[in-house]
């Protein structure tokens, strides 16, 4: 569906400030919708909000329906009497205010998360206790088989689960029964996690949308191998039936930016089997995603029309082949389920004719980086005199580096194109420059990255896709979401036309 005009800031949740050494969903980030709103913005663009596995990616999660129990607020817990003040304020670590420190924030998090589940369990109000049992209830679907993946993941040292007791591995009734009541606790505490991260963040996203503040979230269309979906249902996957290992493993070919392609190692879909089921699987997690979001992005979106299945076992993407999908007959029924389809489809990278078509047959809004922009001719579709309406435009994703950092990095002839485009620049304020080309744009919606409004470099890029580790960990500091920082962006949504009521998206 096309969105009105409009703009708004990626930020995820982890790069929120506070003294907990990872940023969560606490006073900061209201403090944050209230920038928003400050500066006329309608729309906070977050990253997936599943709980973390391998590198802390929020695209490597446990799962696709559960939330990051390490974003709930230790405030809020205190609030509502299940920590005490002392208990946050003891002996807690040291952590840096620049950057996430998820090796030391975690087990502290997990420490004091734990002691709230216990006191929950002790102290709960039966209004209280009535309320974690129909949250429990109306999310039986995935919330039990993930809590009991995570405890049985605890109670084997982190290993994935192919490496667990074959009973467990192949899921064998008697076997599950009787871990079931030997990880009783472990297993409550996730399921009280998932309670309170959703308690949470449904006040937030209630905070923004009563100040005109929608929330558009992401959803990778590929899971974590290693995760309660494949371990839940192996049936939709195409695993070794002996293993339990990938058969066919995502990625994507190589192109221009890689002689060896991108391997990625999630799990190929069985789409046979899915479709059996009448896309049963997708619609329950379509629907659980919108429950907390209100509009979401997929990412490599062109996996739905084909996909790229590379042999398990392979090191490189070189041996693929492209396999059709099921597209066009999913969203079909996603829409004939859920009515409208507030979806955004990431089309960057080898989209085809046929892709395209999937796109623009369900109307969905694709994607313009600026960044790209400038590195061939006036045909570049990125270029903002080529762009349509019914497209997002961003200076730079998750994904790119920021803008001052990607202009200082620029090829002379790329450099020179950019100036000649824009009319010359100051290279202390090319982030406004690439913010206000982004904003003039004909494209229905703008998303700019936090770190282009602060004009910051390499250092405060998000993520650098290849790098094994060390992303995800930028967070911005008390005192940098000033009241000048606001009006100038305020500004620019008045002059560009992008006020907007999400009412209407």
């Amino acid at each position: 569906m096309p969105f009105p005009r409009s703009s708004g800031v990626l930020l995820h949740p982890t790069s929120f400030p506070g003294p907990f050494g990872v940023g969560d969903v606490g006073s900061a980030a209201y403090r944050f919708i209230d920038f928003l709103q400050q500066s006329k913005q309608t729309i906070w663009q977050v990253l997936p909000l599943g709980p973390t596995g391998h590198g802390d990616s929020p695209y490597m999660c446990y799962s696709s329906m559960a939330g990051n129990h390490i974003l709930i607020s230790l405030e809020k817990l205190v609030e509502q009497g299940l920590l005490a003040q002392a208990d946050i304020e003891g002996d807690r670590p040291n952590f840096p205010t620049h950057c996430a420190d998820y090796d030391r924030a975690i087990p502290y998090k997990l420490g004091l998360l734990t002691k709230a589940a216990q006191n929950f369990a002790t102290n709960a109000t039966a209004e209280q206790r009535s309320a974690f049992e129909t949250f429990c209830r109306d999310r039986q679907d995935w919330l039990d088989d993930y809590a009991l993946f995570m405890a049985l993941k605890q109670a084997n040292s982190g290993k994935p689960w192919t490496q667990w007791d074959q009973t467990l591995v192949k899921r064998k009734p008697e076997a599950l029964d009787y871990w079931r009541q030997q990880l009783a606790d472990p297993i409550f505490q996730h399921k009280f996690w998932q309670f309170e991260f959703f308690n949470q963040w449904s006040a937030l996203k209630k905070y923004a949308n009563e100040r005109d503040v929608i929330i558009f979230g992401d959803m990778p269309i590929y899971v974590a191998h290693d995760s309660a979906d494949v371990w839940e249902s192996p049936d939709i996957f195409q695993l070794n039936p002996e293993t339990g290992e990938p058969a066919w493993m995502a990625g994507v070919p190589p192109d221009y930016f890689s002689e060896t392609g991108q391997l990625w190692g999630n799990p190929i879909y069985n789409w046979e089997k899915i479709q059996q089921d009448d896309f049963q699987w997708w619609v329950r997690r379509f629907k659980g995603l919108l429950d907390y979001v209100d509009i979401l992005r997929i990412d490599h979106f062109r996996g739905f029309e084909a996909f790229w299945q590379i042999p398990y076992g392979e090191e490189t993407a070189i041996n693929g082949h492209w396999v059709g999908a099921p597209g066009h007959q999913l969203f079909e029924k996603i829409g004939a389920e859920l009515g409208k389809l507030p979806i955004v489809a990431e089309d960057l990278g080898i989209i085809t004719p046929e892709v395209e078509h999937l796109r623009d047959r369900f109307q969905f809004p694709g994607m313009k980086i600026l960044h790209f922009a400038f590195g061939g001719d006036d045909g570049n579709p990125y270029l903002p005199h080529n762009h349509v309406e019914n497209c997002i435009v961003y200076t730079g994703t998750h994904d790119n580096d920021t803008s001052m950092g990607w202009f200082n990095q620029l090829p002379d002839w790329e450099r020179d194109k950019l100036m000649g485009y824009i009319g010359g620049i100051d290279q202390d304020s090319v982030h406004w420059k690439m913010v206000h080309l982004a904003f003039s744009s004909v494209a229905n919606q703008v998303i700019v990255p936090l770190q282009d409004l602060f004009g910051l470099g390499s250092d405060c890029r998000m993520n650098t896709p290849g790098k094994p580790s060390g992303n995800w960990t930028w967070r911005y500091e008390e005192g940098q979401l000033t009241q000048a920082v606001g009006d100038r962006l305020a500004n620019l949504t008045t002059q560009h036309n992008r006020e907007c009521s999400p009412v209407t998206l």
